[in-house]
């Protein structure tokens, strides 16, 4: 389905002819369980209040809020963006065991993308990616696919390299470049111009330590930028009660230190404050709208889709083919409670003909 980007009408509203600047692209509902603090019908209020034409929704591992999140943005007028934060083994880190390394402390996940629907085949990717997070692992295992489910499911989809929490720029945190090379390589091979190196400015020292490395990286394998903001929570007003909200999944205590945490700058940035944030980087935030307008699919509601377990015929009415059913499923329940009959003994009180 393809959708325009425009800006909501609204009285306070910029020129509907004004171009939009930045997308929001790594958005979290409450639907990232134990992670987002935005309601869906919050998140579409905040998205006409601050004149988005445009919005991604990344929830982690998981598409629960995708088609609320595209009925409800769509009908403000707001394209909405299926996509998902999903954690992915390389399988290039493995202790003696097979099983992943341990992950860096207070994180205690491995590495993660995310994926944009750019068409319905990417959507049916996601979806495919999303099940097989929780069917691929064992169960002591966190939800997560191996590289190679990348690998067999990428039709259609765009690919962001993850910021802090990805597989390169953790490993350029622990000084290991040339394995951070050989992922983006990796990721470059099955995406191609569908792969977008991702920036994040929440204030943290490994964001500025890693940024010039991740540029150099970026420029030297042709890969382009991309300025994101990890969205959990709607203003920095909400950095308290998130933060408990972390604390409560990890069953830890906000007074100790060695846990998960985000910052005041996880918050959904205007516009405005997301240009001004990437002012000297203007194609990373050229490229959020670049995104969004290759991203022309939206999910949309559907009757259920059920098998026919008997055929009426190929000229048979829709009613027709009920009642052939129906009369199927009569006829075998009527054998099934023969035998029944025949095996086992009636109740004590009760008859055949009961």
């Amino acid at each position: 389905m393809n959708i325009m980007i425009r800006r909501p009408a609204a009285n306070s509203a910029p020129s509907q002819d004004a171009a939009p600047q930045f997308i929001h692209l790594r958005v979290h509902s409450a639907y990232s369980l134990l992670e987002g603090a935005l309601p869906i019908g919050k998140l579409a209020k905040l998205a006409v209040g601050n004149h988005a034409p445009a919005m991604a929704l990344t929830d982690r591992n998981n598409l629960f809020g995708a088609l609320e999140f595209s009925n409800k943005l769509s009908g403000e007028g707001v394209q909405p963006i299926a996509g998902i934060t999903l954690t992915v083994d390389f399988e290039d880190n493995r202790n003696d065991t097979g099983h992943p390394a341990a992950a860096p402390s207070g994180l205690g996940r491995l590495p993660s993308l995310a994926l944009l629907a750019m068409s319905e085949a990417g959507y049916a990717c996601l979806m495919k990616l999303s099940s097989q997070a929780f069917f691929d692992p064992t169960e002591t295992e966190t939800a997560h696919v191996k590289f190679s489910r990348l690998e067999e499911f990428n039709d259609g989809l765009i690919a962001l390299t993850g910021g802090p929490d990805g597989p390169v720029d953790s490993l350029l945190a622990d000084g290991n470049d040339a394995q951070a090379t050989a992922r983006l390589d990796k990721l470059k091979a099955v995406f191609g111009d569908r792969l977008y190196m991702e920036l994040q400015r929440h204030g943290t020292v490994d964001e500025r330590r890693l940024e010039p490395k991740l540029l150099e990286l970026a420029y030297e394998r042709d890969v382009p930028l991309v300025a994101t903001n990890q969205c959990y929570f709607a203003t920095s007003s909400d950095h308290e009660a998130h933060d408990a909200l972390l604390c409560i999944a990890e069953g830890r205590y906000v007074v100790e230190d060695d846990r998960r945490q985000v910052t005041r700058e996880h918050n959904l940035k205007s516009e405005s404050d997301m240009v001004g944030l990437f002012a000297d980087l203007p194609e990373a935030l050229e490229n959020t709208v670049e995104i969004a307008q290759r991203c022309h699919y939206r999910p949309l509601g559907r009757p259920p889709i059920l098998p026919q377990f008997v055929s009426a015929g190929d000229n048979a009415s829709a009613e027709e083919q009920i009642a052939v059913e129906a009369e199927e499923l009569s006829r075998q329940a009527r054998e099934g409670l023969e035998k029944r009959l025949a095996e086992l003994p009636l109740a004590p009180g009760f008859e055949r003909k009961d």
